[in-house]
C-alpha cells in the first residue's frame, strides 16, 4: 500500500484526475481500449466533475461503478443516475457505460448476466474506490450476506450482497475484480476515515473488508 496525504481537498481531487487521465491515456496509447471503475456516493462529485473534462478518448473508455444499489435509475439513491449526471457529460459523454443493475431482474438473478459484462473489461485500467468507516469498500460490508462469496479468490466479477450496513439489495464488483485493477486508488477523506484504514490494516477482511484491496492500493488522503 502507497499512501499519499494532500495538503487540502481540492489539490487531491486535482492530483487524482491528473493520474487518472494519464493512466487511462496511456492504457489508450498502448492497447485502444481502457476500463474506469469509480464509486457512487457524493464523496467522488468533485472528481466526476474534473474527469468528465479531460480530453480523452472516452468512446474507448468502459465506465462502471463499483457497486450499485438495486433501484432503477429514477430512484434519487441510483449510483447510476448520479454517475450519468456528474462524470458521464462533457467530454466524457461519449464513454461506454457498463451497467450494474437490469430491470425486471432480482440481483442473484442478474449477477451473471452483469458479470457477463464486466468480464471483456478485465483487467481493469483503473479503480477508484471509497471505504466507509466500518471498513467497507465497493458494497463489501462487514457481516453483509455475500461477504465470504465475493472476497474469495475464485469469485465472479459481479454478486449481489445484503445485510450488514446495507438495508437494501445491492450488487458489487468482488474482491478478485477490483484487486486485479493495474491501477487501484483509495479516495479517503477527514481523521475518521484515516483512522479506520489504520484500524483495517491489522484486521482480516471479512472484519475489514477494505483490507482485501489494500496491499495493490495507492491511499488518497485529505483532511
Amino acid at each position: 500500500m502507497q499512501f499519499v496525504e494532500y495538503p487540502d481537498r481540492e489539490l487531491l481531487f486535482l492530483s487524482l484526475a491528473d493520474r487518472l487521465a494519464s493512466e487511462l491515456g496511456q492504457a489508450l496509447r498502448s492497447g485502444g481500449v481502457a476500463s474506469l471503475a469509480v464509486p457512487g456516493g457524493t464523496t467522488p462529485g468533485p472528481l466526476f466533475d474534473l474527469m468528465s473534462e479531460v480530453d480523452l478518448d472516452w468512446a474507448n473508455i468502459a465506465v462502471m461503478l463499483s457497486d450499485e444499489r438495486w433501484v432503477p435509475e429514477d430512484d434519487p439513491r441510483s449510483n447510476t443516475a448520479l454517475l450519468r449526471r456528474r462524470l458521464l457529460r462533457g467530454a466524457a459523454a461519449s464513454a461506454r457505460l457498463v451497467p450494474l443493475w437490469l430491470a425486471g431482474y432480482a440481483p442473484a438473478d442478474a449477477a451473471a448476466l452483469l458479470s457477463e459484462g464486466v468480464t471483456p473489461w478485465l483487467p481493469l485500467t483503473c479503480a477508484v474506490l471509497g471505504m466507509g468507516a466500518d471498513m467497507h469498500t465497493a458494497s463489501l460490508f462487514p457481516g453483509a450476506e455475500g461477504l465470504t462469496e465475493a472476497l474469495a479468490a475464485g469469485a465472479p466479477p459481479v454478486l449481489p450482497v445484503h445485510g450488514g450496513a446495507t438495508s437494501e439489495p445491492r450488487v458489487t464488483l468482488t474482491a478478485p475484480a477490483l484487486r486485479g485493477a493495474l491501477h487501484l486508488h483509495l479516495l479517503i477523506l477527514g481523521t475518521d476515515k484515516r483512522h479506520a484504514l489504520e484500524s483495517a490494516a491489522t484486521l482480516k477482511p471479512d472484519l475489514a473488508p477494505v483490507r482485501a484491496v489494500l496491499d495493490n492500493a495507492t491511499v488518497h488522503w485529505a483532511e
